[in-house]
């Protein structure tokens, strides 16, 4: 079994490396074609950011398919299904639309019904769901309308959640990174525990999306030097989407040997093992909720469901107080526990400790969550291998120039005065011009797009305002 693990890190690491190769050229090239747009109304970011990140993303999904074609324990998933090829057919023609998007702003209508064709595609070759295992009912077999249908909704549900939460430096590759090892680590088990050859390719998708993101996420992180945008997102989402539709609906229930008695009792006992099987839809339960929430937000408000706006869950983190990292790492968080407690609860459904465990981390993220400016402190022992902003005495080993008794800056404010900075005095001005804020021009919104967060003085500058009032 040691083999096949080395197979699929090889196929890993290849991926990640060649899209952190390809992402500092691609963001040369995007800056060189002015695929750079104008920091929109609901952005606050400080400047504006180049995005095609999905073009490096997409080579790196190519070159992990080609690896792995290429190695003994899993060139026979692409000698004996055409599912490999159905991903990249569907992969190409979403990141093309990306593409131009990122560059053109296309029409939101455009790229939802270029991510039903992209569907359609898959579906074409043969990546479809087949049937369904309903507890009470037993395995439902669809037809080929009713598979095709599924197949395409689950692809545009996916691919849209996983846009929507692209709104923070490091987010939605951090959570699909999140979901795609989750994933992974369920459809291992079917392929190598319950020896079920359908779970192979999703198992191979699930390790190619992780490398994409392990690839880009060094150059995606806060501060970000480039934006996925659609070009990314709806990539990810997509190979996301292919995963879940590869395995669900295509492992054969007798395969599982958990038979007993009639197939209705059969049905209840599998439901601990048929859980991760709506794993994607669970990985995107924070995105997915985000977009149901948006989409009711907009229309309560007479406005287009397409519309963008900044009332998003991760923009509300930055309202109540959180910064741009923590607000990350909360996403994070939540993502992990839902993605690895389903897995768990998939493995031993009888344990109690299992679902006392998911209990405790809700509380301690619902405790991080309602204490946004809570900053912990290092014990005096450890103040010299932690950074300053986490020591309790800055004057030793922090900064020069303080005192052992003098309070330590907050977090809030050392991030505020180093990012308003270069705002306040442009190109070394000083005198009144120093003091007027850069203007910030506000273009084309689309759908959604990759956005980057600054830090939450401007939160907390605008709360300022309104107190004085």
């Amino acid at each position: 079994m040691g083999q096949p693990v080395r197979d699929y890190l090889l196929t890993l690491c290849v991926t990640a490396a060649v899209t952190y190769l390809l992402t500092g050229p691609v963001r040369k090239f995007a800056i060189a074609i002015g695929a750079m747009p104008a920091i929109r109304a609901r952005d606050v970011h400080r400047e504006p950011t180049p995005r095609l990140g999905g073009i490096a993303m997409f080579g790196g999904l190519c070159a992990g398919l080609i690896v792995a074609a290429h190695l003994h324990n899993l060139e026979w998933v692409f000698q004996l299904s055409t599912e490999p090829r159905a991903l990249l057919s569907g992969a190409a023609l979403i990141w093309l639309i990306g593409v131009l998007d990122d560059k053109f702003e296309i029409d939101a209508l455009i790229k939802l019904g270029g991510q039903m064709i992209a569907a359609a595609v898959m579906v074409l070759q043969g990546l479809t769901i087949l049937w369904l295992p309903i507890p009470g009912v037993g395995t439902v077999a669809l037809t080929q309308w009713q598979g095709t249908l599924l197949t395409v909704a689950l692809v545009v549900i996916t691919i849209n959640a996983v846009n929507f939460v692209d709104g923070l430096d490091g987010l939605a590759a951090g959570m699909v990174c999140i979901a795609a090892a989750a994933f992974f680590l369920y459809t291992y088990r079917l392929w190598y525990g319950h020896m079920i050859e359908a779970a192979a390719p999703a198992a191979l998708f699930t390790v190619i999306l992780m490398g994409m993101c392990l690839g880009f996420l060094p150059h995606n992180m806060h501060p970000a030097r480039i934006f996925m945008g659609d070009s990314g997102s709806m990539l990810i989402g997509l190979v996301l989407a292919a995963g879940a539709i590869s395995v669900t609906g295509r492992v054969d229930p007798d395969t599982m040997r958990l038979f007993a008695g009639s197939e209705r009792e059969a049905t209840h006992a599998m439901l601990p093992v048929f859980i991760p099987l709506l794993l994607p839809l669970t990985i995107i339960a924070i995105p997915a909720a985000d977009l149901v929430l948006a989409i009711v937000r907009r229309t309560w408000n007479g406005q287009s469901p397409f519309a963008a706006d900044r009332g998003h869950l991760h923009h509300r983190l930055l309202e109540i107080g959180h910064s741009h990292s923590r607000s990350v790492l909360i996403m994070y968080f939540w993502s992990a526990l839902i993605a690895f407690g389903a897995v768990g609860y998939s493995v031993h459904s009888t344990s109690l400790w299992i679902v006392l465990v998911i209990v405790g981390m809700s509380t301690i993220g619902l405790v991080l969550l309602l204490m946004p400016r809570f900053t912990p402190r290092a014990p005096f022992w450890a103040e010299r291998f932690v950074p300053p902003r986490y020591r309790r005495h800055r004057g030793r080993g922090g900064a020069p120039g303080t005192t052992p008794g003098a309070e330590p800056s907050s977090d809030v404010s050392s991030e505020a005065e180093a990012q308003q900075a270069p705002l306040e005095a442009p190109m070394g001005r000083t005198g009144p011009e120093s003091q007027e804020r850069t203007p910030v021009v506000v273009g084309v919104s689309g759908v959604n797009g990759a956005t980057a967060i600054g830090p939450r003085s401007r939160f907390s500058d605008r709360g300022k305002a309104e107190s004085a009032r």
